[in-house]
């Protein structure tokens, strides 16, 4: 809301403050007189006439009826009297020697009866009608009137005002290529029609949060110079039915007008999900405006110009209509960068950064495995505020290894008072799980081991160093292997002290999704076989309300039996191999218990020194 629609919605609420106020004052202003019953006035003429005095009689012109206005001595107020013989009333004053004015009874005026009434009627009209517009005004994003409301709130890039090019998306080289027709077709549209081509009247851009999406959208309309209509799918669909599919109505007309050029919907599930999987059917305002925009995506005419971009990470609850050839014709699939594109993501984002000899972005992108575009860029700027904080010029090695941690783990709470025997038992806690990624192939080695405790409310942490590849899959071993590294802060408490703590709560939970999984997913499991069994861990009202399990109890009894089994001798096994190396174990704590925070080359020295 901008200050001068705050100003004028003042200026209103004081003209009706004032209009209420002129009208309570001239109906208080009036002296409201005292009404007597007629016997009270006849009684008091026959008793003490001396007592009334001023009287005033207003009688109708048509009946002998009217109204007695006098003051007694025994009242302060004016006093009325109704009587139905005015000429009866005249006499009895007269004949008690009482002087007596007569006149017509007053009549309110025209301006008070019809005049005043009709204006108040008109300016409370007019009043609710601007405090109306100014709502659907803020409603609607500010600044607009009530006509506008049913516009497109789409931002509109003019060309030569977006600065972002191909040159600026890295990491992405697969989908820039894929890409890089549609700014061709842009460009030179003859070329293609000449051989009677039809360029893809939509693009969809899936992947997970944060791998640049909406920077390849915008980097497509900065190579091809075009205007560039960029909206989200939120923007279109309101409380009012209809609004929506107004929204879109405008927003391809404006498009149409500007051709060639781009129409990019960042989070088109917001407006694009499954129909009939809501609780209101085909008349609800969000299926409208998906309505609508089925009908512009399919109601182009051929190579009319208009290319419609669309990112989303929800591509499963997509409507089917949406994603057929005429609409989406292609899907290109924005991933995670592997290796050599995070190390161009690094060098991008450092460009303006200054960094110290020791920052090797080849190194950095090695140990930053699932790490998004976003996630890069949120670990440099992590990394820069670290080294403005200790007053530095350039960013250190150090830096980025804090951030990593920060980012990772949590903020490390050093200034948190634990209790020693707490303390204690976080310690031989992260040992358990630092010894069996010391001894189990492919799940280590150890890079820093912790007890202190971090911002997501552990009590300390076991990192292991980053896998030096990207991988695919997971084998049925590493697996396993991860289950017993889970395992391992259980463990440790169990033989030290006797005694568990809740603090294996997540570790226990880690592992037992890894051992369901297994079983339902990835069919590693003899005794159940090579089947999938896993349902959606997602339930969307209406399409799954009624969904029921495919297999039968006798099957799910033998998934859970062969899930505790799986866990049962990973622990055992984990168990084998903590006891044997029950030294290494009270070495790492009395060492975490001194020094709190230990990294690898220490950490292995203790496996070379004798029991």
């Amino acid at each position: 809301m901008t200050q001068r629609s705050n100003t004028g919605y003042k200026i209103y609420l004081f003209i009706i403050f004032i209009i209420v106020g002129i009208l309570i004052w001239y109906s208080y202003s009036q002296n409201q007189p005292v009404e007597w019953r007629y016997t009270a006035l006849t009684e008091a003429v026959k008793t003490e006439p001396e007592s009334i005095s001023n009287v005033t009689i207003d009688q109708n012109p048509e009946i002998p009826t009217g109204k007695v206005y006098f003051r007694s001595t025994h009242s302060e107020d004016k006093i009325v009297v109704n009587v139905s013989d005015v000429n009866e009333t005249v006499r009895m004053l007269e004949e008690a020697g009482i002087t007596v004015t007569l006149g017509d009874v007053k009549r309110n005026s025209y301006f008070m009866t019809t005049i005043l009434p009709v204006l108040m009627i008109i300016v409370a009209l007019y009043l609710l009608l601007v405090f109306f517009n100014h709502s659907m005004a803020a409603a609607s994003g500010g600044g607009r009137n009530m006509s506008d409301f049913g516009k497109s709130r789409a931002t509109m890039i003019l060309p030569g005002k977006n600065s972002i090019t191909f040159a600026d998306v890295a990491g992405l080289a697969e989908e820039k290529e894929d890409l890089e027709e549609i700014v061709d077709f842009l460009k030179d549209p003859k070329k293609y029609l000449a051989l009677g081509a039809r360029i893809p009247k939509g693009v969809l851009l899936v992947g997970p949060p944060g791998t640049g999406k909406t920077l390849l959208a915008k980097a497509v309309a900065g190579e091809a110079n075009t205007p560039f209509f960029s909206i989200s799918g939120s923007d279109f669909v309101e409380m009012f039915v209809g609004v929506g599919a107004s929204r879109v109505r405008d927003l391809f007309a404006q498009a149409k007008v500007n051709a060639p050029c781009i129409v990019f919907i960042d989070e088109i599930d917001a407006v694009g999900r499954r129909r009939g999987t809501g609780m209101g059917g085909g008349h609800d305002e969000r299926e409208q405006t998906l309505n609508q925009l089925l009908v512009e995506m399919d109601g182009f005419a051929i190579n009319e110009g208009v290319i419609v971009m669309a990112a989303t990470n929800r591509l499963d609850i997509l409507d089917p209509a949406l994603l057929r050839p005429g609409r989406f014709d292609r899907n290109i699939a924005v991933s995670k960068p592997d290796v050599r594109g995070r190390e161009e993501i690094l060098k991008v984002h450092a460009k303006n950064k200054p960094l110290a000899d020791d920052v090797d972005l080849t190194e950095l992108s090695r140990s930053t495995i699932g790490y998004t575009g976003a996630d890069l860029e949120n670990l440099m700027n992590e990394s820069a505020i670290a080294a403005a904080k200790d007053g530095r010029k350039f960013i250190t090695k150090e830096d980025i290894e804090k951030s990593y941690i920060k980012l990772s783990v949590g903020t490390e709470k050093k200034s948190r008072i634990v209790a020693e025997m707490e303390k204690k038992i976080t310690a031989y806690h992260e040992a358990g799980h630092a010894i069996l990624l010391h001894l189990l192939p492919n799940v280590g080695p150890v890079h820093t081991v912790s007890i202190i405790p971090t911002g997501e409310g552990a009590a300390g942490y076991t990192m292991p160093l980053p896998e030096k590849e990207d991988l695919m899959f997971h084998s049925k071993s590493k697996l396993l292997n991860d289950i017993c590294v889970d395992m391992g802060g259980r463990i440790a408490e169990d033989i030290i002290f006797g005694d568990i703590t809740t603090g294996a709560s997540h570790d226990i939970k880690h592992a037992t999704i890894i051992a369901r999984r297994m079983v339902t997913e990835f069919g590693m499991s003899e005794n159940v076989g090579v089947l999938h069994f896993c349902e959606d861990d997602e339930v969307v009202v209406g399409r799954d309300l009624g969904h029921v399990r495919t297999y039968s109890e006798d099957t799910a009894r033998k998934i859970d039996e062969e899930v505790k089994r799986i866990v049962d001798e990973c622990y055992a096994k984990a168990y084998d191999l903590i006891k044997k190396n029950e030294h290494v174990l009270h070495s790492c704590a009395e060492l975490l218990l001194k020094k709190e925070k230990i990294m690898a080359p220490e950490f292995e020295a203790l496996f070379v020194s004798e029991p």
